[in-house]
C-alpha cells in the first residue's frame, strides 16, 4: 500500500522504520512543526522528522491538520492508508475522509483501557500488571474506533514509564505492519470496542509529578516511576524543588524505620530513606535545581541534612 506516516517523537520511530522495511511505500511523513527542545531550548525537528529526512522522504509540518494547504497535499498524494503513532494533533473529519482505508492508529494501551494522550504512566501509576499495544481506525471520539489487533506486555516492578514504552514501541511496530499487511490483503477485522472497562489517561502534568509521602509506599513507587523520565518526579525540600528518580521500598524493620514521618529524611552510611504511610522508600538518584543527577548519598553528603527534614 502507498501510506503517509504521522508520529512526532522517539516512541513513533520504530513504527516508521518498520514501515520503511516492509513492502508498504511510505509516500510522505507528517510530524508536528519543530519546537523547542533540550535544556537549552533551541528549536529541533522531531525525531520523526529527522528519520523521514535521512531516508529522502517528503516531510509535511502542518500547523493544525485542518490547514487547507496540508489537506491539499494529502490528497495529492493519494494514500490508500495513514498509519499513526503519538502524532500530537487532532485529526478532523476531512483529514480523515482521504485515504481510501482510513487512518490506523497504533495506542500503546489494551484498548478500551486507558484510552487519551498516556496510557503507559496511567498503567504504571495503576498498578496493572499488564498492558500492551493496540492498532484501531481512527474516528472523531478519543481512542474509540474498531480494533484491528492488540500485543500484550508484561508491566515488570522496576519498569519507569521510559522503559516499559522503549518496549511497547518495538512490539507495536511489529503490530502495526501486521495491521497494514492484513487491511492490504483483505483479511483485517475491526472489532468495536467494549463499552465496558473504558478507562482514560489525560496527558502527565508537572502537577501530577509531584510525590505525595503520605501515601502508601508502594503508591509512591509507581507514581515516580509513572513520571520517569518525563516530566520526572518531585517534591519540595524547604523552599527548593527537587527532582527525584525511582526508588525502593524497604521493610520497616526496626523502631527507628517504623517510626519515620511521612516525608521525612533519614541519611545512613549508604542508603538516604524517606518515610510514607507505610515503609520507607530509598532514594535513588536526586537532582537539585540546576545541578545534574547524583547518587541520594552523594546528594545528602552535600546538603548537609539536619535531623527531621521533610520532603513535602
Amino acid at each position: 500500500m502507498r501510506v503517509v506516516f504521522a508520529g512526532t517523537p522517539d516512541t513513533a520511530v520504530p513504527a516508521l522504520r518498520g514501515l520503511l522495511d516492509s513492502r508498504h511505500e511510505v509516500a510522505a511523513v507528517v510530524t508536528r512543526p519543530d519546537a523547542p527542545a533540550g535544556r537549552g531550548r533551541r528549536t529541533a525537528p522531531s525525531p520523526v522528522r529527522e528519520c523521514a529526512e535521512r531516508h529522502g522522504i517528503e516531510v509535511l509540518t502542518p500547523s493544525s491538520a485542518s490547514d487547507p494547504e496540508f489537506l491539499r497535499r494529502l490528497s495529492e498524494l493519494e494514500p490508500d492508508c495513514c498509519p499513526v503513532v503519538a502524532y500530537g494533533a487532532l485529526l478532523r473529519q476531512e483529514a480523515l475522509d482521504i485515504p481510501r482505508y482510513g487512518w490506523i492508529n497504533l495506542h500503546f494501551s489494551l484498548l478500551p483501557a486507558w484510552r487519551g494522550a498516556a496510557p503507559v504512566p496511567a498503567s504504571i501509576r495503576q498498578g496493572d500488571d499488564i498492558t500492551g499495544a493496540s492498532t484501531f481506525r481512527i474516528v472523531p471520539e478519543l481512542d474509540a474506533g474498531p480494533v484491528f489487533g492488540v500485543v500484550t506486555e508484561g508491566i515488570r516492578a522496576d519498569d519507569t514509564a521510559g522503559s516499559l514504552l522503549d518496549r511497547l514501541a518495538v512490539s507495536g511496530a511489529d503490530l502495526l505492519v501486521a495491521t497494514l499487511d492484513a487491511v492490504e490483503s483483505g483479511t483485517a477485522r475491526a472489532e468495536p470496542q467494549s463499552e465496558d472497562g473504558v478507562t482514560y489517561a489525560p496527558k502527565i502534568t508537572t502537577a501530577d509529578a509531584k510525590v505525595d509521602f503520605g501515601t502508601p509506599a508502594r503508591a509512591v513507587d509507581r507514581v515516580i516511576r509513572s513520571v520517569t523520565p518525563d516530566p520526572g518526579a518531585w517534591a519540595w525540600l524547604a523552599e527548593h524543588r527537587i527532582k527525584l528518580g525511582p526508588v525502593t521500598v524497604v521493610e520497616a524493620d526496626s523502631p527507628e524505620l517504623r517510626e519515620l514521618r511521612p516525608g521525612e529524611i533519614l541519611v545512613q552510611r549508604k542508603r538516604v530513606l524517606v518515610g510514607t504511610a507505610t515503609d520507607p522508600v530509598r532514594l535513588g538518584e536526586v537532582q537539585a535545581h540546576g545541578k545534574k543527577r547524583m547518587p541520594a548519598t552523594d546528594w545528602a553528603r552535600g546538603v548537609h541534612l539536619e535531623q527531621g527534614t521533610v520532603l513535602k
